[in-house]
């Protein structure tokens, strides 16, 4: 009996982790994981890893004189099998969910250049109005990492949805409108955002709230904030979690 466990736990993990794929896929949920340019050859290879391990159920042999495992061997490939399976089936059980701010905390806001390109000043300043509409976090965070010239930012109307990510030099008026950057997969996600000064917010919206800011960039009044420019929200709108709440 343990050596027929041992023969198949490997297919049927990895058949177990194949068909959650594809399972998470139909859901539009692997872009919670992964980049979406990837998703279309991770499905290809889903299948054909499916193909295998039926083919691999259907014609698989096994030499009659294997030896059984020794009662240690048996116990720590019990474990070892037990780990691998709650982890495959919590693939299916468990609800995907996005990253959150507590993420972003740990990998810091606007830490690396990611973005920097995103958009050039020259180029947005001679950009129509109507365009500024259209700039995500991103766009704003590369522009804000260019230039801090306030001149620059006048008669440029902000726009943007993100989730809520507190400031932590003063949590209590300043907050960031926060996305996650994906190039590869939710591993190596970036935080990106740019700063809000709303006194006394948290009286109002939770972090990881989703939200829809509108306004212009002006010098930030925050005394205790390191950052020099802040978004003065004509409004903060709460708003569903997009369907894909990554940025590419």
């Amino acid at each position: 009996m343990w050596l027929r466990v041992q023969r198949w736990r490997g297919v049927v993990l990895i058949a177990i982790a194949v068909v959650a794929t594809i399972w998470l896929s139909f859901g539009n949920q692997l872009v919670l994981y992964i980049h979406p340019r990837y998703i279309v050859f991770t499905l290809i290879m889903g299948v054909l890893a499916l193909g295998l391990v039926i083919a691999s159920l259907v014609v698989r042999t096994h030499p009659e004189d294997e030896e059984e495992p020794s009662p240690r061997g048996k116990v720590l490939s019990g474990i070892g099998l037990g780990v691998a399976a709650l982890i495959a089936v919590a693939m299916v059980i468990v609800p995907p969910a996005t990253l959150t701010s507590a993420t972003a905390s740990q990998r810091d806001i606007n830490s690396t250049t990611l973005g920097a390109e995103t958009q050039s000043v020259t180029a947005a300043d001679a950009a129509s109005v109507a365009t500024f509409t259209t700039f995500t976090v991103v766009d704003w965070a590369s522009l804000l990492r260019q230039t801090s010239d306030l001149t620059f930012y006048e008669g440029k109307p902000v726009d943007v949805v993100g989730f809520i990510t507190a400031d932590p030099d003063d949590p209590a008026n300043m907050f960031y409108v926060s996305r996650f950057v994906v190039t590869c997969c939710a591993v190596d996600a970036q935080p990106t955002g740019i700063p809000v000064f709303l006194a006394n917010w948290q009286d109002t919206y939770a972090v990881d709230d989703w939200i829809e800011a509108t306004g212009q960039f002006g010098t930030n009044p925050s005394t205790a904030s390191k950052q020099s420019i802040a978004l003065h929200p004509d409004a903060v709108t709460k708003v569903d979690q997009p369907s894909e709440p990554y940025l590419y």
